[in-house]
């Protein structure tokens, strides 16, 4: 039965706007903590189950293929029980993908490690879809990317610290000799070495699954209120008087292709980092601290968001600045070269154009959902689940960016990322502004209202 308790965002007190703001925001900080441990499982995993580059990123592609397939699905899921039953649903699913981890490392088998990351990612669908809507409605357009940056600086700040607690409890100060001897072990040694070496991450696992049942309980009986996504105003309801599905929005699915390979692009830089570190010869346990790197600055990006959105840049000045930073940050890596000492690493300057990449991506997704957003009324819900779809991005890049790895090398990989951010740059230019998909038909356009940043709609 559809839930029919819901509020218009513009009642709630602001007293009301806070808490939900602090509830989404231990959300996104959840968000944070569970996918960007991916970091440090890819290259461990490459280790504990012996894989090649391709194979150690199918934990993003399992991950993240789930958000291909529950997106839509978690929008009915959401109309049927409602928001707050819906994101226990989603907790409770997480929990069940890290207890499958359990029975996988006893039995060190990949393929059930990737059943559980595929579980866990559907959950995170659940979730992803109920708060992303929430947060970009839950005030006034024009800062919707200053919200969403908040939510940002929750969830890369759980991911900074995401990979080095798992680190520090799964590896220890004697594993890079460990590391160096597997190369030359055989039989049941070798065997022994790997299956410790894989089971030290069932009790990780076992509390992160313990934990999540009790947030979905937590949130459940919280004071979130069930606001209503889907209310038109007057001339959006006008406007979209002969829309019949999300098809009818180019801008919508356009963004929902800007968001496919912009997810791609940052999970790339991330998820792939301590593998070209190594390449470098740093060892895992000092390469370990480089997601953080990017994580960091990223954060360093969306609190620049907060202080100059809207008041002295707009959103949308701010996703062009980003993507067309992007683009040049990943020329630097393929093309830059020569030795440097930062912050206690020596290393080619191009891991640092890969850290870098953090910042320019920082503002990006804030950029694009209210812009894909705008001017769907009763489509919302919908056109929430829709974007959320393109998360599968996640799952696609990684591989891609392993293959040309194994057939060339770890550097010149990096080139998947150039056609997404020159997509993106289209996006933030000119595909956003997109409201017909015939020149006819934008001729006769009639959407009156003022844009998110006062130019006009096509």
């Amino acid at each position: 039965m559809q839930n029919t308790n819901r509020v218009d965002p513009g009642q709630l007190s602001r007293r009301d706007t806070v808490i939900s703001i602090l509830i989404i925001g231990m959300l996104f900080f959840i968000f944070g903590f569970v996918t960007w441990v991916n970091a440090i499982l890819i290259p461990y995993f490459k280790i504990a189950c012996e894989l090649t580059n391709f194979q150690s990123y199918l934990v993003a592609f399992a991950f993240y293929i789930s958000y291909f397939i529950m997106s839509v699905p978690s929008s009915y899921l959401l109309k049927a029980v409602g928001f707050k039953k819906g994101i226990m649903l989603g907790f409770w699913t997480m929990a069940l993908g890290a207890a499958i981890f359990v029975p996988a490392a006893f039995t060190r088998t990949y393929e059930v490690f990737l059943l559980g990351l595929f579980t866990i990612g559907l959950g995170l669908a659940v979730l992803q879809t109920a708060a992303n809507p929430y947060i970009t409605i839950l005030g006034p357009k024009e800062s919707a990317a200053q919200r969403i940056s908040i939510m940002g600086i929750c969830n890369k700040g759980a991911g900074i610290i995401a990979p080095l607690i798992f680190a520090a409890v799964i590896l220890k100060p004697t594993d890079s000799t460990l590391f160096a001897q597997l190369q030359h072990m055989a039989g049941d040694a070798k065997e022994a070495a790997l299956d410790e070496l894989i089971r030290r991450v069932i009790t990780p696992y076992s509390v992160v699954a313990i934990v999540l049942f009790l947030l979905g309980l937590l949130v459940r009986y919280s004071p979130l209120p069930d606001i209503d996504t889907e209310k038109e105003e007057g001339a959006v309801a006008a406007a979209n008087a002969g829309k019949k599905t999300i098809f009818g929005f180019p801008h919508l699915i356009l963004g929902a292709v800007a968001i496919f390979l912009h997810v791609g692009t940052q999970v790339v830089a991330i998820d792939t980092i301590i593998g070209y570190a190594t390449s470098m010869h740093i060892p895992l346990m000092e390469a370990k601290t480089f997601p953080s790197y990017t994580l960091f600055v990223t954060i360093c990006g969306y609190m620049l968001g907060i202080v100059t959105i809207p008041k002295l840049l707009s959103q949308v000045n701010a996703l062009r600045i980003c993507t067309l930073l992007g683009a040049l940050f990943t020329v630097g890596i393929i093309y830059m070269r020569g030795e440097v000492r930062l912050l206690g690493h020596t290393a080619d300057v191009s891991i640092w154009f890969v850290v870098l990449l953090g910042f320019a991506n920082s503002l990006v997704w804030a950029g694009i959902w209210p812009l894909a957003l705008d001017g769907l009324g009763r489509f919302t819900k919908l056109g929430g689940s829709l974007m959320i779809m393109g998360l599968s991005g996640n799952a696609m890049l990684p591989p891609l960016y392993g293959y040309f790895a194994d057939h060339y090398d770890v550097r010149h990989a990096y080139w998947v990322l150039f056609p997404c951010y020159l997509y993106l740059i289209f996006y933030a230019f000119y595909g956003h502004k997109i409201r017909h998909w015939t020149p006819v038909a934008r001729s006769l356009k009639v959407y009156p209202e003022k844009e998110l940043h006062g130019t006009e709609k096509v």
